[in-house]
């Protein structure tokens, strides 16, 4: 991790309400952005903002969210999310999140993420798989 990696670090992340991260059990008129796909908008950020500030061979795995999907945006509709590194705990990153569609606030979130060395998490993953007989 790069000394960079500290609380108050931002980002605001511009995210496209396009047709597949809306809902259609309620027809094609009440089409409002997923939640389970805010949720991967705000990991997939997180992540990214974290990948900047971690070096060669790291990388994130999510391993808590915190969500409040407070006001439902509309398919065409453009989200703002605004990212913030909330705390840095050893490889344990906690970031705060709020999104606003320009009309409404849409969401609060907390998210927390773990630092994590790519190459002995294979190594970890070949064994699990190992026991569980899918090697």
């Amino acid at each position: 991790m790069k000394p960079s990696l500290q609380p108050g670090v931002t980002r605001n992340v511009r995210v496209d309400i396009d047709r597949e991260r809306t809902i259609d059990f309620m027809g094609e008129k009440a089409r409002v952005y997923a939640t389970p796909s805010l949720l991967r908008d705000i990991e997939v950020s997180c992540r990214e903002l974290l990948l900047e500030h971690l070096d060669a061979g790291e990388d994130s795995v999510g391993t808590r969210v915190e969500l409040d999907h407070t006001g439902a945006t509309l398919m065409g509709m453009k989200v703002e999310l605004q990212i913030a590194i909330a705390e840095v705990q050893g490889r344990s990153v906690t970031f705060d999140v709020s999104g606003s569609d320009g009309i409404d606030a849409i969401c609060k979130c907390r998210h927390q993420r773990f630092v994590v060395d790519v190459a002995k998490t294979e190594q970890r993953l070949a064994a699990k798989a190992q026991k569980a007989g899918l090697a």
